[in-house]
């Protein structure tokens, strides 16, 4: 059993529909990897929100539904306080997913960092206002208590000049228009966890493919990141949950101009009505649609063709980050589906044979942490993420450090 600690640290996720919460142990060396307890509100701003928490099953709440999003966050502090036991939360650390041309380290949070992250809103509409809106509740309720914002862009800071710009007038890239990428703390953790693993080899050329309901690759060399799919804003690259991904921006124009389409209604098709489940009509959730492909009628088409899709964008956005690395050693699956989804990785990976590159089915079926076969040139992984203890390590180092991490 874990000895009981003094100080604690609570890692925030918050999302549209749901705020993910994880509390560490702050002095416990090293800082242990799995958290004491975690769990999430989910369905926020819907008919039926729940909470879930460790060793707990899901049940109903009720949320003030003018403000879900901080009735939300009042459920999980209610919660935290019954467990806290003479303990204390000495920092909170929130997955915030831009962080603009300013911010490239885990910093602490105030007023002046609010107000900078305000202005990223329109890049990150599904994330950001909710990082915010909790910063904002807890600055101003418990100032004594350290905030660190810790960002999805910062692991991108190392892309090379080529991989930042985007093909605009010049003067875009002084206004800040230029590809930043996102899931960068999975991918932190993916270059602290795969050495392990992998020894020398996650050194050399590597992919991360994070696909969950957000979903994007990142092209690693020498544990950096040197490529990847997701650019000025988490709609870019890889066909998504509800988001496109790469689009024709000629199809934005038609949809405004000859269509007649606001702003607004654009937007909210990009984000909430693509993707999966714009093509299948059916679910966001490749394991439904799984499911769902094996009959005869039109919603078995429609599913085939939405995982159809969702493959050949994978595979085709894993052949040019190939090209951009001269070559791969190692593939590795991240994320709800990446860690879960046999099936979607199995499909994948029969695409990349050229590689040359061959599965182990068992290995597959098993969601083990080296799905490749013996004989495969190219080593393929399932690697958990682990963004909590990222955000979470990088809020101790800034309290103990007292400047940016």
């Amino acid at each position: 059993m874990t000895e009981p600690t003094e100080s604690l640290i609570l890692v925030l996720n918050c999302g549209s529909s749901s705020i993910k919460f994880a509390l560490f142990a702050a002095d416990v060396h090293p800082l242990a990897r799995t958290p004491l307890w975690n769990g999430k509100v989910q369905g926020i701003g819907g008919p039926a929100p729940d909470f879930g928490e460790t060793g707990v099953a899901p049940h109903r709440v009720e949320l003030d539904a003018g403000h879900p999003h901080s009735a939300a966050l009042q459920v999980i502090r209610e919660r935290i306080r019954t467990r806290l036991n003479g303990r204390r939360v000495v920092a909170v650390a929130h997955r915030v997913v831009h962080g603009g041309t300013k911010y490239s380290a885990p910093t602490r949070v105030d007023a002046q960092t609010l107000a900078d992250l305000r202005s990223y809103v329109p890049l990150a509409p599904l994330h950001q206002p909710f990082a915010l809106e909790a910063m904002d509740i807890l600055l101003r309720e418990h100032p004594d208590i350290v905030q660190v914002a810790c960002f999805d862009t910062a692991f991108h800071r190392t892309l090379p000049k080529v991989e930042q710009l985007l093909p605009l007038p010049h003067a875009a890239w002084a206004r800040g228009l230029r590809r930043y990428g996102f899931h960068g703390l999975s991918y932190e953790y993916m270059a602290a966890a795969l050495p392990e693993r992998h020894g020398d080899l996650a050194s050399g050329r590597v992919i991360v493919a994070h696909l969950g309901s957000g979903a994007s690759l990142c092209a690693m060399r020498g544990l950096h990141s040197v490529a990847t799919t997701m650019g000025f804003s988490a709609l870019d690259g890889l066909m998504m949950g509800t988001r496109t991904g790469a689009l024709d921006p000629g199809a934005v124009i038609y949809l405004m101009e000859i269509e007649k389409l606001s702003l607004e209604q654009v937007a909210h098709i990009l984000y909430h009505e693509s993707g999966l489940l714009g093509v299948s009509g059916i679910s966001a959730e490749p394991r439904v649609l799984l499911q769902k492909e094996t009959g005869n009628d039109e919603d078995a088409a429609r599913a085939r063709d939405a995982l159809s899709l969702y493959v050949r964008r994978i595979v085709r956005e894993i052949g040019a980050l190939v090209a951009v690395l001269g070559g791969l050693d190692l593939l590795v699956f991240t994320a709800g589906v990446g860690e879960h989804s046999p099936e979607i990785r199995r499909r994948v990976c029969e695409s990349l044979g050229f590689l040359p590159l061959r599965l182990d089915p068992p290995a597959n079926l098993a969601n083990a942490p080296v799905i490749s076969a013996a004989d495969s040139e190219v080593i393929v992984g399932v690697e958990p993420t682990n963004e909590e203890w990222v955000a979470a390590r990088a809020a101790l180092t800034l309290c103990r450090t007292g400047v940016e991490a």
